[in-house]
């Protein structure tokens, strides 16, 4: 078994809906799910070890990623991750259906441990802390951080916590989190603290873009900020952030530090995520086609 270009981590989610047009009252979710469909599709060798209860392992959601190429290493959990998404004028509001299972370090195959790039996308916390070591030295690391800043009660809102270290903002290259995850009196110079010697913070901020930071030894060293790029409509922000991040390490991985100096890989991120929230779900993440398209005024 070859490794792949890139490794995604996480527990796929179970949002339930009451759609009665959808065939079943819930639709698959997660960073992971999503972040590893929107590699695949555009052209990367991409791994997924992907956590699943037993009714998560049923949906036809999966095929989506197996179809663009992608290969699937499915983790048997008794409990999976399930929300229910209210959207209201003032943002999203999540209600805990069920907590996850952790996602077993043992699950990764021994060949994938060499991949070249990693995208940690927890949605509950289900990512222990041990997975922060598995990458090699020389890899790129992505973290999705607002997967573990929410405190998590069955029956009850979803609600923020505190920042703090992590073992994986001490080892990612890449920390990507919405800008509505981060306490207003959280002083950015903190945050720094926390994170490896060499790594970019990315904030997003959905309709009003968002800014990368580049921390160096703990100090901010330089900041861009983004325009969000526009949408036909929007249906959907489910996985919108999520998708960003795939987008802006996919730029990377194909293009590298070039990607990063003239921002292409913050117009990739944002392009992506601005095609994703045009339909439900997992269907309307785009193909490399449809971002070129996109980018040149064609759709």
């Amino acid at each position: 078994m070859q490794a792949p270009d890139v490794v995604v981590v996480g527990s796929a989610t179970r949002d339930l809906n009451d759609d009665e047009s959808e065939p079943r009252d819930w639709l698959l979710g997660g960073g992971v799910t999503f972040g590893a469909l929107a590699l695949a599709r555009l052209g990367l060798r991409t791994g997924v070890v992907l956590g699943l209860d037993a009714e998560a392992a049923t949906a036809p959601e999966l095929e989506l990623i197996r179809d663009a190429g992608a290969e699937i290493v499915q983790v048997p959990l008794e409990r999976g991750p399930i929300f229910t998404n209210i959207e209201q004028l003032s943002g999203r509001v999540q209600i805990l259906g069920d907590r996850s299972d952790p996602v077993p370090v043992r699950a990764l195959p021994d060949a994938w441990r060499e991949a070249r790039s990693w995208v940690f996308a927890p949605i509950a916390g289900e990512i222990g802390d041990e997975w922060a070591a598995v990458p090699p030295e020389h890899a790129c690391v992505a973290f999705a951080w607002q997967g573990i800043l929410r405190e998590l009660v069955p029956g009850e809102q979803v609600r923020p916590t505190r920042p703090g270290p992590s073992p994986f903002l001490a080892r990612a290259d890449i920390v990507s989190v919405s800008r509505h995850d981060i306490p207003g009196d959280l002083p950015l110079g903190d945050i720094g603290t926390w994170l490896a010697p060499s790594c970019d913070l990315l904030l997003t901020a959905g309709l009003l873009g968002g800014m990368l930071l580049r921390y160096r030894d703990g100090e901010i060293h330089g900041a861009r900020a983004y325009p969000s790029v526009p949408s036909n409509e929007e249906v959907d922000a489910a996985g919108a952030g999520d998708t960003m991040l795939a987008g802006l390490v996919a730029a990377r991985i194909a293009a590298g530090e070039d990607a990063s100096a003239r921002g292409q890989d913050l117009r990739m991120g944002a392009t992506a995520s601005s095609l994703l929230v045009e339909g439900p779900g997992m269907n309307s993440v785009p193909t490399f086609a449809q971002m070129m398209a996109r980018l040149s005024g064609r759709l």
